[in-house]
Parts: C-alpha cells; sequence; structure tokens
C-alpha cells in the first residue's frame, strides 16, 4: 500500500489547523496512494496540541500522528522530526496555515509517479493558479533569495522559498539537515541539488497568502537569516 507522507510543522495554530486537516482529508491522491498526516506541535502556547488530539479522536479514520516539542525550536527543528517519521514512499511538506491548499497534491505527485522526477517544487509564480496579491517587497525578497540560491545550486528554480516541495521519501531522508528554523528552504535545496543524478521539477501552484495580522510568521530577519544559509551551505559547509 503506498502512501504520501504529509508532514505539517504546527505552531500556534489552534484556530485554523483543523480547516487544514479537513482540506487534506477531502483529497482522493492519484494512483490509490494512502494519505499519512504526520503533525510536529512546535510547543505552542495556544493549545494547538488539545486540539489535534481532539481532532484525532473525531476522526478516527483519518491516519494521523501527533509529535510534541517539549521546548520551542523552530519550523525547521519541527520539519526534522516529521521527516524522520515519515514511511510513506513520497513526502511533502504543508504548512498548517491556509496560505497552500491540499488539493493542489496530485499537481506536484504527477512527474513523481509517472516515473521522472524525484523532487517537485511547487512555484508561486508560475502558472495559471489563483494568487492572492499581497507584498511587493515580500515578493521581491522571495524573488531574490531564488536568484541568489539559483547562481550557487545551478538550478533554474523560480520559487526556492516554497513551502510545497515533494520529495521521494528515500531522498530527503538521506539529507543531514541542520537549520531549525526558517532556513530550511534554502539549506535542503543547496543539498538536494547535491545529490547525484537527482531530478528536480516545478510545476505552478495557487497561493492564499495571509498577512502579518492574519498570523503571517516570516519577517525581514528570516530574509536576511535565509541570505547566510544560501552561502554557508553552498559555499563553506559542503
Amino acid at each position: 500500500m503506498k502512501k504520501l507522507s504529509i508532514v505539517i510543522p504546527a505552531y500556534n495554530e489552534a484556530k485554523t489547523i483543523h480547516l487544514i486537516l479537513d482540506k487534506i482529508q477531502e483529497v482522493k491522491l492519484v494512483a490509490d496512494l494512502h494519505k499519512e498526516v504526520i503533525v510536529v506541535d512546535d510547543c505552542s502556547k495556544d493549545g494547538t496540541l488539545q486540539v489535534l488530539e481532539q481532532y484525532k479522536a473525531n476522526n478516527p479514520g483519518l491516519n494521523l500522528s501527533i509529535h510534541a516539542h517539549v521546548k520551542n525550536q523552530g519550523k525547521g527543528a519541527a520539519l526534522h522530526t516529521g521527516i524522520s517519521k515519515a514511511t510513506g514512499e513520497i513526502t511533502v511538506i504543508q504548512d498548517a496555515d491556509l496560505e497552500y491548499d491540499p488539493h493542489e497534491y496530485n499537481i506536484l505527485l504527477d512527474p513523481i509517479v509517472r516515473g521522472v522526477a524525484d523532487v517537485v517544487y511547487g512555484s508561486r509564480f508560475m502558472g495559471g493558479n489563483p494568487h492572492r496579491i499581497l507584498f511587493f517587497w515580500h515578493s521581491i525578497g522571495n524573488k531574490f533569495l531564488t536568484f541568489l540560491s539559483n547562481m550557487f545550486t545551478n538550478l533554474n528554480l523560480t520559487d526556492m522559498e516554497t513551502c510545497y516541495k515533494m520529495f521521494r521519501t528515500e531522498v530527503i531522508q538521506s539529507l543531514k539537515l541542520k537549520e531549525k528554523r526558517f532556513g530550511f528552504e534554502p539549506e535542503v535545496t543547496s543539498k538536494v541539488a547535491r545529490v547525484s543524478n537527482i531530478r528536480i521539477y516545478e510545476v505552478g501552484i495557487s497561493y492564499y497568502g495571509r498577512t502579518f495580522e492574519e498570523g503571517k510568521k516570516i519577517g525581514w530577519k528570516d530574509g536576511f537569516r535565509a541570505i547566510y544559509c544560501i552561502l554557508k551551505y553552498n559555499i563553506f559547509d559542503r
């Protein structure tokens, strides 16, 4: 029975975590793939863990496992935990908010299921899907970080910072990842680009971005950290 492992890092998402899990339950995957949902609560202070445990009790048909950090470590650390627990042949990263639509898993799955890709990135900057219009400088920052990353990895990605990254599980579990916060994106891109004979694809996805008032967490300090990580993992820590 082949599975897609869906790894969700969660921090203070008590109000919306059930909505993303509902969306995941609605999705029917291609190739008769089953779903394994792995949520890692990064020591939330708003009762996210209790909400998750209640959701699991109320939805026994969902293959949901919940893991909790005893202290807050960061998004990257939560992803490390979730990735290590994945037992499906394919793994996808899913944020706990509502910016990315699980109904588009099949778009990312297609190149892997057809046997032409090992890694698929979902780009917010290509294709004809809906994109909420938000922050000019945020989009410029994303494009700059992608450009800088591409310079070193020799990839031609359009959206290195996207949440939606899908991997054959053996590929992502073979990487020794270190970044515990938002440096996960440039680090994993740098390291996956160096895997021998890796086949990386990119597909267009929708994006329903949140404002900072609505709970968006990434800021300018994380942008500087991303630059540091691009340089670190492509030059100094190869």
